[in-house]
């Protein structure tokens, strides 16, 4: 077999790379993070012409190879270090037609490692609306590369860099710019010091700690103890390196790239001026969302509703077409119950990645981080914030690896601390079966009531993120000062397969992640719930009868109803049932029960455990086809004799999952991120805290 071409993915954000790498490796890719550190990496196979595959590693975005975040630290890192099982037979450098000035300055910096370095030009398309024209082989010339001149949106130009990565041996390793010129003496010096090592890569390791923080030393042994000059000397000479490849990235481009400037210019402009408006920048913003989740309650109505009952129907089914026993319990009451709880939500996230996918793929949601620094600087954050707290409503996870994108510590800090506010996926399926279950399908000047709750419930989390930050912001006595910069892309109509990727991926991502631990919490559910410690369990079905023939002299009883008598008493009386009843006075001021109470505990591994839990135990001896949603309807408060979801309930649960910390997996990446667990446990404390007073006013006023 022979050996797969290993290819680095490399480029500015917003280049258009993750199309390349989707183009190139289609479906055969896996997304997992950088070892030792929790920044994503992507990375797939590519068949090439005669048999070949190519390893394609799509690595974080980063303007330069002067770092100063930790997602663009794991470029430098890997193409520094030749012992990486990853580092690159060839670099690929992925560049935008419209900004390849900038994007050439990480190109020419790539070069001088000396490695073999493509050149892919891309948003091929745009070229003729913009009046851009390219002298591909003048700038192969200066540029010692080759050059593949692509558009995504038109799958162009693909097949030519499939033949320049079978290609890659005869692709030229020589630099185009010579950097020591910025100090020849010191560059001498290094090259006399360390004459085995590329005079390059010592000057990167030297310069890291300028920038950002220290590189794996052993990459260059005592590199660093070279350097004699203080971090400012080090400092004006990077940005006269900056200076000098900009000079030569100039000349290079006066020649072979030529733009009219006459072409059609300033749509994107005036369409800026009103969409980062002050005032309606805002409006416009609040408008789109408003059509996002009334859309995810109307289009999502019909699947759920086949879901929930086929669901249903195939727990019965299963009941009634398999041997009686255990086995078959588990089955019907325990795994399908607990999965159906899960993935009848399949397609209001779906709806929802949809929506964000398509927020980013036409360059919108760069306009609303700049919109929003406006109003996060008055709060302790920057509009880099942003990002992690609207990424953060696809998972707080990954928003809070997002933070690291910001350079500024406090900021960073109190960004991660309150990314957990934001109404994540996990949340989306207790939210979505409570305000079904109390606010009415009615509709409000032609808008869904339930779609408008849900809404205010993610503009809650929102808030409420904000005001933790400006808290958070006083109390921190960190002394901080930072710029707020952000790339604005072009508008572009989104790009059918990305989105498609993007949506599936993040649902699978949630269904599995989350279905792993349905599954195991749902077995273990089943079994406390069928099993109890004492004789009240194990008699159940003769207490009851007895309790009935004595209390009901001359009334007949219908057999179904004998039969739900005995499975209630069995499950208050089960290990569950025990549990439950010991944390329900503790509960009962919220307006909660006690199997509300063990999904409560149960949904502190994740959210979204909340309604599989609560599918567990109301599956659990009973043998009609009921859906999830109509069995939680009919349940009593036997306090009140009323319904136990009602408004007042259902308002208190939703308001307890806007603001509690339930989510360890979260706690755990806090942890990682900090490096302390004061921080995660702060969180889990105070918002769990807050949680439980917040919805206990409210139950108490709405009842």
């Amino acid at each position: 077999m022979s050996k797969q071409i290993k290819v680095a993915l490399i480029g500015n954000p917003n280049t258009g790379k993750t199309s390349v790498f989707n183009q190139l490796t289609g479906l055969n890719h896996k997304v997992g993070n950088y070892p030792g550190i929790t920044v994503e990496k992507k990375e797939g196979i590519c068949k090439l012409p005669r048999g070949v595959k190519a390893h394609i590693l799509d690595l974080p975005g980063t303007y330069s190879l002067n770092a100063t975040s930790l997602d663009e630290n794991v470029v430098i890192e890997l193409l520094l270090n030749k012992k990486d099982k990853d580092f690159p037979d060839v670099a690929m450098v992925i560049t935008d037609v419209e900004n390849l000035k900038r994007n050439l300055l990480l190109f020419t910096q790539i070069k001088d490692l000396k490695i073999p370095t493509i050149l892919v030009i891309n948003m091929a398309d745009r070229m003729r609306r913009k009046g851009i024209t390219l002298d591909i082989p003048l700038l192969e010339e200066k540029l010692k590369t080759k050059i593949a001149v692509v558009s995504t949106r038109k799958n162009e130009g693909i097949d030519r860099i499939k033949e320049l990565i079978l290609d890659y041996k005869n692709v030229s390793s020589e630099p185009c710019v010579n950097a020591s010129v910025i100090d020849v003496e010191y560059f001498e010096g290094l090259k006399n010091a360390f004459p085995n090592q590329d005079v390059y890569k010592l000057w990167l390791v030297i310069t890291q700690d300028v920038n950002f923080v220290n590189l794996d030393r052993n990459l260059v042994k005592d590199a660093s103890s070279f350097s004699t000059k203080p971090k400012s000397e080090l400092k004006r000479l990077q940005q006269k390196e900056t200076i000098y490849r900009y000079q030569f990235i100039n000349g290079v481009l006066k020649e072979g790239y030529k733009l009219d400037m006459n072409a059609a210019k300033g749509f994107r402009a005036s369409l800026d001026k009103v969409l980062t408006h002050k005032i309606w920048g805002y409006v416009i913003f609040f408008m789109i969302l408003l059509i996002i989740f009334q859309a995810i309650y109307d289009w999502s109505s019909y699947p759920m509703d086949f879901i929930d009952a086929t669901f249903a129907s195939f727990s019965e089914w299963a009941k009634e077409t398999l041997p009686s026993g255990a086995f078959t319990n588990l089955i019907a009451e325990g795994i399908i119950p607990g999965l159906g709880g899960i993935v009848i939500f399949i397609p209001q996230i779906a709806f929802l990645f949809l929506f964000i996918a398509v927020l980013e793929e036409t360059g919108y949601m760069s306009r609303v981080v700049f919109l929003m620094d406006r109003s996060m600087r008055k709060f302790g954050l920057s509009g880099k914030s942003v990002v992690p707290l609207i990424s953060g409503t696809a998972c707080a996870i990954p928003a809070v690896m997002a933070t690291r994108n910001i350079e500024n510590w406090k900021e960073r800090l109190i960004t991660i601390l309150v990314t957990p506010f934001t109404t994540c996926s996990a949340r989306l399926p207790v939210y979505l079966i409570i305000i079904a279950l109390v606010i009415p399908d009615q509709r409000f000047f032609g808008m869904n009531l339930q779609g408008l709750t849900l809404m205010l419930l993610y503009l809650l989390g929102f808030v409420m993120a904000v005001v933790s930050s400006w808290i958070l912001n006083k109390a921190l006595k960190i002394k901080s000062r930072s710029f707020f910069v952000v790339e604005m892309p072009n508008y572009k109509i989104p790009l059918l397969k990305n989105v498609v990727y993007t949506v599936v991926e993040k649902t699978k991502s949630f269904v599995f992640g989350a279905g792993k631990i349905i599954l195991a919490i749902s077995i273990v559910l089943w079994f406390l719930a069928s099993n109890g410690p004492t004789d009240d369990f194990t008699n159940a079905e003769e207490i009851v009868k007895n309790k009935y023939s004595e209390a009901s002299v001359g009334q007949s009883v219908s057999e179904t109803d004998m039969e739900n008598e005995i499975a209630s008493f069995k499950l208050q009386n089960s290990y569950i049932g025990i549990l439950g009843k010991g944390i329900e006075p503790l509960i009962q001021p919220l307006g909660y029960d006690w199997k509300i109470g063990i999904a409560l505990v149960s949904s502190f591994a994740a959210r979204e455990v909340f309604v599989g839990t609560l599918a567990t135990i109301y599956s659990v001896g009973s043998d009609d086809e009921q859906t999830i949603k109509s069995r939680m309807g009919s349940e009593v408060n036997v306090l009140t004799g009323g319904k136990l979801f009602n408004l007042a309930s259902g308002i208190s649960l939703l308001l307890f999952y806007a603001f509690a910390m339930q989510c360890m997996s979260t706690l755990a990446i806090v942890k990682r991120e900090t490096n302390s667990w004061k921080w995660p446990l702060g969180q889990l404390f105070i918002m769990t805290g807050f949680a439980y007073v917040v919805a206990l006013i409210a139950y108490q006023v709405l009842k």
